[in-house]
């Protein structure tokens, strides 16, 4: 018969999906100003509201981990989970910092591919933490698929930073845009660091 490990205390459930949730709205409003460059200094203080509410989604869910005293998976994986879901969101949001930054007026398609790659990562991640104290063999499911787009991310950044030194003959041109592709890969690496969380809360429980 099956039952449950995890004690229900949902409320840190529902706190990470705040997060995910948080975070995908993030990575949408990056994709939209890589496909179309306006306003981008409005947009991205818009980004930077959502990276300071995410900030705070953080801060409860540690001070929540402090005051709790049985927590529904262990605590270095609650920890480890919201850092790693945090460092998404500020890698998310440093790459909209750099078209401020370095007046960057226009992004070679790669830049939105990899936006693209973290908005699906971030609804992946919003599933798996949804299902935690479910079905856990979906979220084993979504841990696939995260690590799989997260490869694609590497592939795709990697054919870009080589057709980077190619084709671009300003070298300051192309040290903005490596950059750029860099903040938006390391968004994805993070998705994966969250991803193997997930999977080792899992697999604990199994």
């Amino acid at each position: 018969m099956a039952f449950h490990l995890i004690p229900r205390d949902t409320k840190f459930f529902d706190m990470f999906a705040e997060m995910a949730g948080n975070l995908g709205e993030a990575a949408r409003l990056l994709k939209q100003i890589l496909d179309d460059f306006k306003d981008i200094e409005t947009r991205v203080q818009k980004l930077k509201d959502i990276e300071h509410r995410g900030d705070e989604l953080t801060h409860n869910i540690l001070t929540k981990l402090n005051q709790t005293f049985i927590t529904p998976f262990d605590r270095e994986d609650i920890y480890r989970l919201a850092s790693s879901l945090d460092d998404v969101l500020d890698f998310t949001y440093s790459a909209g910092v750099r078209l401020v930054m370095y007046k960057i007026t226009g992004a070679p398609p790669a830049a939105s591919q990899l936006a693209e790659i973290v908005v699906k990562q971030s609804d992946q991640l919003l599933q798996a933490v949804a299902r935690l104290d479910k079905k856990h063999d979906r979220v084993l499911e979504c841990c696939v698929e995260i690590n799989r787009l997260e490869n694609e991310a590497d592939a795709v950044s990697r054919a870009a930073i080589g057709e980077l030194f190619d084709k671009e003959k300003d070298p300051i041109s192309l040290i903005k845009l490596k950059e750029l592709y860099e903040a938006l890969e390391t968004a994805t690496d993070k998705a994966e660091d969250a991803a193997n969380v997930l999977e080792g809360v899992v697999l604990k429980s199994a």
